[in-house]
């Protein structure tokens, strides 16, 4: 066989491949525990559009100062957002601390009998 034409074949295939993949964006929203309800009512609407049109979603609480204190208050805004989005995402992973900032990942539903483009 011609090396010239095993290189072609394989970024042929390579190309291909590539073709097929299917790649996952993440968005993100961030938050603050003093956040108040309409700026969060407007972030959870943004991120009902991102999971109805495929993305994941990460949910970001930051934390300044002695608000890290109060964990309990972001974590109950995250299982508001989590109630809010229900229909249409499903928690990929649960909230937890990482550092001064709560993350929690919601990924889209999969739709049953759903077909691939």
């Amino acid at each position: 066989m011609d090396f010239g034409k095993f290189i072609y074949e394989r970024n042929k295939k390579e190309r291909e491949a590539k073709r097929t993949q299917k790649k996952v964006e993440i968005k993100e929203i961030r938050l603050r525990p003093k956040t108040t309800e309409h700026h969060r009512g407007f972030k959870v609407r943004d991120a009902r559009k991102w999971l109805q049109s495929g993305m994941k979603v990460k949910v970001t609480i930051q934390f300044r100062g002695r608000e890290v204190t109060y964990p309990e208050i972001a974590m109950e805004d995250m299982k508001e957002i989590e109630e809010a989005l229900s229909d249409v995402g499903v928690v990929e992973q649960r909230p937890n601390m990482e550092g001064h900032r709560m993350v929690m990942i919601l990924a889209p539903i999969k739709q049953k009998g759903a077909k691939k483009k």
